[in-house]
């Protein structure tokens, strides 16, 4: 077991942190603070977040700590087969890649969104 952590924020938990969720912010300062730690916001969840909250996207775009995944080929096939745009890319985006043999963790405040999926979730609600 490594001490990398690879954390995918669902639109949800970038939502949560703009309104300053406590545990949202604390993996936003860990990603950025600490090496090892890897906070990724697919564009597509992203953009959901901005819409229920204005401001998020081009907040979260703008911390150090964050990496936005663009749309791929991949990503806009595994879409392409999902009912959400933003929910297919972040599942996605946690799948296992060859930097990522282990896939990443699903942060976000609906766990129960997740449920039956074969993703690990980290419950950011307080």
């Amino acid at each position: 077991m490594t001490d990398v952590m690879h954390i995918v924020l669902d639109e949800t938990a970038m939502a949560a942190a703009g309104a300053g969720n406590v545990l949202a912010s604390r993996l936003i300062h860990r990603a950025h603070a600490e090496a090892g730690w890897y906070l990724y916001a697919p564009a597509c969840a992203l953009v959901e977040a901005d819409r229920g909250r204005p401001g998020t996207a081009e907040h979260l775009a703008t911390l150090p700590g964050i990496t936005v995944l663009d749309l791929d080929l991949p990503a806009i096939l595994a879409i392409a087969q999902q009912a959400t745009w933003a929910q297919a890319h972040v599942q996605h985006a946690a799948e296992p890649t060859p930097d990522r043999p282990d896939g990443a963790i699903i942060a976000t405040t609906t766990a129960s969104r997740w449920e039956g999926e074969p993703v690990r979730v980290l419950d950011l609600t307080p």
